[in-house]
């Protein structure tokens, strides 16, 4: 199994750029995808970015040349760099990953942009 640990988030003015990270408790080379999710209030968890099975990644139109997404093997860790934030970014933000065919989630993260 996996436990993702996140950090990072908080209350953030507009246009603010802050990272979220999220350390796996086993290498990342041994898992299959991992990524980040976001649920606001009242609507479904949606996919934010993440790492494909072959490497490449993959951006939710919304925030598609605002965040990115990356990964440190050596730490074992994801992150997040979220650029140009917008009110409507905020939500509950997760890591997630799939090993071993199974999904694992991150404790989840309240970010707040303030207009």
């Amino acid at each position: 199994q996996v436990q993702l640990v996140q950090s990072g988030g908080g209350l953030v003015q507009a246009g603010g750029s802050p990272r979220l990270s999220c350390a796996a408790s086993r290498s990342i080379f041994s898992i299959s995808t991992m990524g980040w999710y976001r649920q606001a209030p009242g609507k479904q968890r949606d996919v934010v970015a993440r790492f494909t099975g072959g490497g490449n990644t993959i951006y939710a139109d919304s925030v598609k040349g605002r965040f990115a997404i990356s990964r440190d093997n050596a730490k074992n860790t994801v992150y997040l760099q979220m650029n140009s934030l917008k009110p409507e970014d905020t939500s509950v933000y997760f890591c997630y990953a799939d090993y071993a065919g199974r999904a694992y989630w991150g404790q989840g993260t309240q970010v707040t942009v303030s207009s």
